[in-house]
């Protein structure tokens, strides 16, 4: 039998007894409705070839142009049409069934990587889950991966890229000056997502979002390095978090020409995550998320500066830190899409101190039930009557710890300055306290905070406007300086929440006490 020789993907050869026919630049693969290839055929003579060749484009599907290159060849190399028709034939049906096989090739190979567990991968996945203090322990794996500090930040992140299972997802935005880490936080913690549930992206173009598959997004974590190169797509993935899909309405014209209007739909939910300096500018889309302040103390440098140390002189671990990471996927693995329901949510309450109480509200909801999902292999499942729908219960140690996690979330919510302003503010209290001043002023705070003249300056303006410092006129010198109004507000405030979440899980263990005692 006469074989296609496709060893050289852009010259593939066929041969038959009189004619040797060469398809150049291979096949396209993206139009099943023509095969149009450009050949070059020759005559052989004793197995060898004449010099006599001719090229030719043509649509193997349209007869009119075979026939035509039939009779051209009948005449240019001299040989009967019967050969030529049949050679021709014959280079058809096997180049349409090569086609058919590099599709399903290359439909095999863009299938997303999922991996799949084994029995002992899966039993360990699971027997992590129903540790005692789960989360603690958790948190105790995130840092053996190689996230240094953040503690309350990388157990945050990791619940709410872990909501992406549940049918309404949490999302974050973390935020702090350029070079403190950001992005670097968000990659290390999204390592511990299974890669098949991830996509991550640098720059995307206004109408991307639109042109997924249709389910494809669904469930899906969405990783921005920088909001700044995401500007165009903003808008598309403030409907994807609200929407939960997007749709385009796009023109079309048809194999006839014909226009037509056509919908195209990707459907949510999504979880999405992404870094920024500037959080005034992305306001629509912080105010979806939660924001997670980087930890910009001296402490933090010296905690990531001595383990750059350490993994220099080649004294971390890189076998706990493989094996940290791959346990944590694995759990991602084996949790289920299960409904969560919070039997204590008619109890629960924000400070009046918050703003914008009815999102943060349902995102304080949200992430309670998050940590009862994160839960799954501890709870016992439970049926609707009516539907026998599956479901798991919150219970008040969710809330507990729900609490203890988000508080410093409500903090930066209630807050009226950017959290740039309040970092400073508070360092600045700090360095009053350790100076025992009352007052101070602009050059005195540039040299010792080393804070650049035109930060400052946008701070102080901030500052003076929210009514957290004063204009002062020093009486000897006649010169002006700034003290601070009430040096304990941000404390006080902290207290507030504290006092507003405690009384929440007072009331909830009253009410279940009642409950029993009926």
């Amino acid at each position: 039998m006469n074989k296609l020789n496709t060893s050289k993907a852009n010259d593939y050869v066929y041969k038959t007894k009189e004619l040797e026919l060469h398809v150049l630049g291979g096949l396209q693969l993206n139009k099943l409705e023509s095969l149009r290839v450009t050949l070059s055929i020759e005559k052989l003579q004793k197995g060898k070839s004449v010099l006599n060749v001719l090229r030719q484009s043509v649509d193997l599907y349209n007869d009119n142009q075979v026939e035509k290159l039939v009779r051209k060849c009948a005449e240019r190399l001299e040989i009967g049409t019967s050969i030529i028709r049949k050679a021709l034939q014959e280079v058809t049906k096997t180049l349409e069934s090569h086609r058919f096989l590099l599709n399903e090739k290359q439909t095999e190979n863009q299938k997303p990587y999922t991996k799949q567990l084994t029995a002992t991968e899966e039993k360990a996945a699971i027997k992590f889950l129903q540790s005692k203090n789960l989360l603690e322990k958790t948190n105790e794996y995130i840092g053996k991966s190689g996230v240094i500090g953040e503690h309350v930040n990388r157990l945050l992140m990791y619940l709410i890229f872990t909501s992406r299972k549940t049918n309404n997802p949490l999302h974050c935005i973390s935020l702090g000056s350029s070079g403190v880490g950001k992005t670097h936080l968000q990659s290390k913690v999204a390592e511990l997502i299974p890669e098949e549930d991830k996509i991550e992206i640098t720059v995307l173009s206004a109408n991307a979002f639109y042109y997924f598959n249709r389910t494809e997004l669904q469930h899906k974590l969405i990783l921005i390095e920088d909001l700044d190169g995401a500007e165009s797509v903003l808008y598309p993935l403030r409907e994807l978090q609200s929407k939960k899909r997007i749709t385009k309405t796009v023109v079309h014209k048809d194999r006839k020409g014909t226009t037509k209007t056509i919908h195209l739909t990707v459907e949510g939910p999504v979880s999405v995550a992404g870094c920024t300096t500037q959080e005034s500018i992305y306001e629509d889309n912080s105010n979806r998320s939660f924001l997670l302040y980087i930890d910009e103390s001296e402490e933090q440098d010296k905690r990531i500066m001595n383990y750059q140390r350490a993994v220099s002189a080649g004294q971390v671990n890189d076998g706990v830190q493989i094996e940290a990471r791959e346990i944590l996927q694995n759990v991602q693995r084996v949790l289920q899409p299960i409904k969560v329901i919070n039997p204590y949510a008619l109890h629960l309450s924000l400070p009046s101190s918050v703003f914008k109480p009815r999102r943060t509200n349902s995102h304080y909801l949200q992430f309670i039930e998050a940590i009862t999902f994160y839960k799954q292999w501890q709870r016992e499942k439970q049926y609707d009557k009516d539907t026998g729908e599956e479901y798991i219960e919150t219970e008040i140690e969710d809330i507990e710890e729900a609490n203890e996690l988000i508080t410093e979330v409500l903090l930066r919510k209630s807050d009226t300055i950017t959290g740039a302003c309040r970092n400073h503010l508070e360092n600045l209290k700090k360095y009053l306290q350790e100076n025992k001043q009352t007052t101070f002023t602009n050059t005195e705070i540039r040299k010792r905070l080393r804070v650049k003249e035109s930060t400052l300056r946008n701070y102080n303006k901030q500052l003076l406007a929210e009514g957290y410092i004063r204009r002062i006129k020093k009486a000897k010198t006649k010169s002006y300086c700034f003290e601070i109004i009430d040096i304990d507000e941000y404390k006080n405030l902290k207290e507030q929440i504290d006092n507003a979440l405690n009384d929440c899980i007072t009331q909830i263990e009253v009410a279940t006490s009642q409950v029993t005692r009926n």
